[in-house]
């Protein structure tokens, strides 16, 4: 039995090798056993120090490739899911999804596109207003987030999408979203658009922007998100 690293800190992993095996084997096993889809730090946490876990996940989704579930990246997580090619076959014995409204459609399509975005951006994009419902049916599915506060009067609130919206629309990241071309390719767009239209290419990651600050205890109180601590301390 290997004797942990004195010199690491109480409660890091010791110091121990595996095998390619062992530690395919060790993060299949992690991200089968987890609901959500599973981060790397979270598996380099449980693997011994300087394995290359991404090279791991990437031999490991290899091998599910051809199977009937695949291993799927979410940007820097992973999780199994069943493979695109079947998917109509489990769907078919489950509940069916409510589907969204048009309004919540264009809304969720806005605020991917052109992340971080406030309400107001939003309406002034679409030419009118939205709803509170409409925001709150997206909240609600786990597909929209509140990212932060504008640096602007007002402060207004910035929202951006969430892992569960890359994940539920098989996006490995942000950039996967669909183009010009290929939106018109799916008939998605008018063939009468303006000649100066585009597509917005989405901000990547989670970090906030230079006119973002980060979302307070006193901010989810007044968003309603949590119940007001009172004041007494």
């Amino acid at each position: 039995m290997p004797e942990p690293d004195e010199e690491s800190g109480e409660g890091e992993v010791a110091r121990f090798t595996m095998s390619d095996l062992d530690i395919q084997r060790t993060v299949e096993a992690l991200v089968f056993a987890s609901a959500e889809p599973v981060s790397e730090a979270y598996l380099a946490d449980r693997l011994p120090r300087g394995t290359d876990v991404a090279a791991a996940m990437h031999q490991l989704a290899a091998f599910y490739a051809g199977r009937g579930v695949n291993l799927l990246r979410v940007e820097d997580r992973w999780a199994f899911r069943t493979a695109a090619d079947l998917s109509f076959m489990i769907r078919r014995d489950e509940t069916e999804v409510k589907k969204l409204s048009r309004a919540a459609l264009e809304v969720l399509a806005i605020i991917a596109y052109h992340q971080p975005v406030t309400r107001a951006e939003i309406e002034e994009i679409r030419g009118v207003q939205t709803s509170k419902g409409t925001l709150d049916v997206l909240m609600e599915a786990g597909w929209v987030r509140f990212r932060g506060r504008r640096r602007s009067p007002g402060r207004p609130v910035t929202l951006g999408t969430t892992i569960s919206f890359l994940d539920h629309f098989g996006l490995e990241e942000l950039r996967d979203l669909p183009g010009l071309e290929e939106l018109k390719g799916a008939g998605l767009l008018s063939g009468r658009i303006p000649p100066n239209f585009n597509i917005p290419v989405p901000s990547m990651g989670d970090d906030l922007t230079e006119d973002e600050d980060p979302i307070t205890q006193l901010d989810l109180e007044e968003l309603g998100l949590l119940a007001p601590s009172g004041g007494d301390d």
